[in-house]
């Protein structure tokens, strides 16, 4: 049942090829966010409906997006990474 190594290290879902860490930064409503992104730009970014009651998103929360092909200014959000998880990120130098 436990990992058995004591650590609690996690398996954490990485990028793929297309998407990028992001710091969500504001609250715009409409199921919009404002995000800062891991490759320098800040994007809106918008929360999808599989997510919208399950999985609640707050400033300064660090979140998975991929942004969009015809309009780099914008994204969806794919994950979010809970507390622990994100300061597990922040250990290994992901982020």
């Amino acid at each position: 049942m436990s990992d058995g190594d004591g650590t609690g290290r996690k398996n954490l879902r990485m990028p793929d090829d297309d998407e990028v860490f992001a710091e969500v930064t504001e609250m715009l409503g409409a199921n919009r966010v404002k995000v800062r992104c891991l490759d320098g730009v800040e994007r809106t970014a918008r929360i999808p409906g599989r997510m919208q009651k399950r999985t609640w998103i707050r400033e300064g929360d660090i979140v998975l997006v991929s942004p969009w092909d015809w309009q780099d200014e914008k994204a969806d959000i794919e994950h979010r990474y809970e507390s622990q998880e994100a300061d597990q990120l922040r250990e290994e130098g992901h982020i």
